[in-house]
């Protein structure tokens, strides 16, 4: 009788742990079932491919399989993810490999812990900022929060992985919120000098400007954008990659080009996703 009580008490305190900080692993990959990709969807990584996406928070942890459907449909070699939880990023990476058997590492740039945010007890916040999932292995990770992000934490995320059989430094930035222009500033400055040490780069982001903002001119004296048409003037043919109708989001190119670009509304953000289709600029 004493052993079964303590079974019960076990159980039940089991069940109050999972109500409160949730499953260690991801549930829905336990019970849910895969959302069917549309026709003409990728069979397997895209090398080459890479896509930046801000996956939008809080917009709800039910969104994240959702999210790697449409990840999965296009299925690209490296994702920069922004406003990305280290616990949605786990769960969309559990449901890619499960159920459309896509195998991604990653690394995380988390700048806040944030309980309204991410979830968890207050004294066990989730993390929160940059994510980059890559098909093949990265190195030299490095986290760096912006001196002062504006009314949140901003910093970026640079990883070294190959694309395209060359090493590439891939960096995933979000800039501060849309009115904040004086903030970018100073935080594009402290981007654009780590972006400037490699000669073959990838930036992928939410930069929170539309291209002729002058806070951007950092970035467009050291690259270019994977939109061939889009270029820092009021009257480049820059597509949008928000809800809102403004690009705000970019594939910025050291030492690469870009053999196609698309840009993708999703159900899932109120962002796009924005990929291209690389190759290394061969030298004369």
């Amino acid at each position: 009788m004493f052993a079964r009580g303590r079974r019960f008490f076990a159980v039940a305190v089991t069940a109050v742990c999972m109500v409160l900080i949730g499953p260690s692993t991801p549930s829905g990959a336990l019970v849910s079932e895969p959302l069917p990709l549309p026709v003409g969807a990728a069979k397997d990584i895209v090398p080459g491919r890479v896509m930046t996406w801000n996956i939008c928070n809080p917009c709800g942890s039910a969104q994240n399989l959702g999210r790697a459907a449409d990840i999965a449909t296009y299925a690209p070699q490296v994702v920069g993810l922004q406003e990305a939880c280290v616990r949605d990023v786990e769960e969309i990476r559990a449901y890619l490999k499960t159920f459309y058997g896509l195998t991604y590492r990653v690394e995380y740039g988390s700048v806040l812990r944030n309980w309204g945010r991410c979830g968890g007890l207050p004294w066990r916040a989730g993390g929160y900022g940059q994510a980059i999932l890559s098909a093949a292995p990265m190195t030299d990770p490095v986290t760096v929060e912006y001196p002062d992000g504006g009314s949140e934490d901003r910093g970026y995320l640079a990883v070294t992985t190959s694309v395209g059989g060359r090493p590439v430094r891939v960096f995933n930035t979000h800039l501060a919120q849309r009115q904040q222009e004086s903030f970018r500033e100073k935080q594009v400055a402290v981007f654009a000098k780590a972006v400037a040490r490699h000669e073959r780069t990838i930036v992928l982001g939410d930069f929170n400007a539309v291209p002729d903002a002058p806070e951007l001119a950092p970035m467009w004296s050291l690259a270019t954008d994977a939109d061939p048409r889009c270029r820092p003037t009021a009257d480049a043919d820059c597509g949008t990659t928000t809800d809102w109708y403004s690009k705000f989001d970019y594939i910025f190119l050291r030492g690469f080009d870009a053999r196609t670009h698309a840009v993708h509304a999703s159900a899932y953000s109120d962002h796009h996703q924005f990929r291209a289709d690389l190759e290394p600029v061969r030298q004369p």
